[in-house]
């Protein structure tokens, strides 16, 4: 019996694929997903590469937008856009040094937030040669743009109320360390400074980011290499035949993983995490909290904390934050198609309820397969509401 036992080669054990067994590396899987994207696209970028060459020439490009800058509306607006920034460096700088009250600068900056969300959308509206492509992306740099200077404009604020009663809790709270190499306020006030902030991957400010001892160029070349495969593989679709939310799952790669990457590598920015397993989400609140990471971090910060040391309940906090989200996700999709039919803001709307039903009454597998429902149903009949008015629109302007 003992020699038995000795050779024996069975013992109870789940299968790898099984839910209880524990099993959770699937780097194969992966890899063999990016071979297959490799094989499947090269033959078709070879193909147009010897077909049409080379089709964008940058000096080309840039010698056009010299001779007739006017005619790239969009490009103009986001150069416009360093006025506002040398507009919010300046005022807190100047509140630095007593030279305006924080009456004053609070002003000065509601001015310039105003002014950041209403000017680019006003050019979009009544300029006929913005295209939505180009608004859409001008107005979501604004945006960008605005969520970073208000918390650039916060954390001021903070340093300020702090560095006359609390020195050396200042010291530990935003990163000032008894090291030369670490930033004390008001040393952040610079140039250099203030545009690491801007092209940093980040929508929360402070006056010492983590950072990365190198730039890794092997790093940087395989998000590089990402970011050509995701365009061809967009460009190779018909948008009829794919799915709106592999659409949306492939820009989410593009832009969350590897863009964000890239910059980050780039400038050396050290804390990397973007987004979380929202894939796993067994909740609608869960997903919100971990696809965007950013966007999460600075609407906790800067808006969902604040309302609740004003007293504010959690319910009423979290439905301010939805409305906040739906009145910018409105903001980009209905001012660059120049018609308001307020899908997006509903739709955003709409998750408050959606979350309550499915925290409450789903759990497990069926809470994450209600969020992919979500996902899979939702956003795509928003996308093809705007599609519709939009082509309805326009038919109808062309008819008369």
């Amino acid at each position: 019996m003992d020699l038995l036992y000795i050779h024996s080669c069975h013992k109870t054990q789940e299968s790898l694929l099984t839910s209880t067994s524990g099993f959770n590396n699937y780097r194969g899987v992966l890899n063999w997903c990016v071979v297959m994207l490799v094989l499947s696209n090269a033959r078709l970028f070879l193909e147009n590469l010897l077909r049409y060459g080379v089709l964008v020439d940058p000096v080309q490009v840039i010698s056009l937008f010299l001779n007739d800058p006017y005619s790239w509306p969009a490009a103009c607006l986001v150069i416009v856009s360093n006025v506002f920034i040398v507009v919010a460096l300046y005022t807190e700088r100047q509140l630095s040094k007593g030279s305006f009250s924080e009456l004053v600068g609070f002003l000065v900056h509601c001015i310039n937030f105003a002014l950041m969300l209403t000017f680019p959308a006003a050019v979009v509206l009544l300029v006929p040669s913005v295209t939505p492509v180009g608004g859409a992306f001008v107005l979501g740099s604004y945006t960008i743009l605005f969520l970073k200077l208000y918390s650039y404009k916060d954390v001021n604020l903070w340093c300020r109320e702090l560095s006359t009663v609390k020195a050396k809790k200042l010291s530990r709270s935003l990163s000032c360390e008894f090291s030369d190499r670490k930033v004390c306020y008001p040393g952040n006030l610079t140039i250099r400074d203030m545009y690491y902030f801007v092209f940093a991957p980040t929508l929360c400010y402070e006056l010492n980011f983590p950072r990365s001892s190198t730039i890794r160029m092997s790093f940087l070349l395989r998000r590089l290499s990402c970011q050509w495969m995701i365009p061809v593989i967009q460009s190779s679709m018909k948008p009829l035949e794919v799915p709106n939310h592999l659409l949306w799952l492939i820009f989410f790669y593009w832009f969350f993983h590897s863009s964000m990457n890239f910059t980050a590598e780039l400038l050396r920015f050290g804390d990397r995490q973007f987004y979380k397993d929202w894939w796993n989400s067994e909740t609608v609140t869960y997903f919100w909290q971990n696809w965007n990471i950013p966007v999460h971090k600075w609407c906790l910060r800067h808006f969902y904390k604040p309302l609740l040391r004003r007293g504010f309940s959690k319910i009423i906090s979290q439905s301010a934050v939805f409305f906040l989200s739906a009145f910018f996700h409105e903001y980009l999709v209905s001012v660059p198609l120049r018609m308001f039919r307020l899908w997006a803001f509903t739709g955003m709307m709409a998750q408050l309820p959606l979350a309550w039903f499915v925290g409450n009454f789903l759990r497990g597998n069926y809470g994450n397969a209600a969020v992919w429902m979500s996902l899979i149903i939702g956003q795509p009949f928003a996308v093809l509401m705007y599609v519709h008015d939009y082509y309805v629109l326009h038919y109808r302007e062309e008819a008369q």
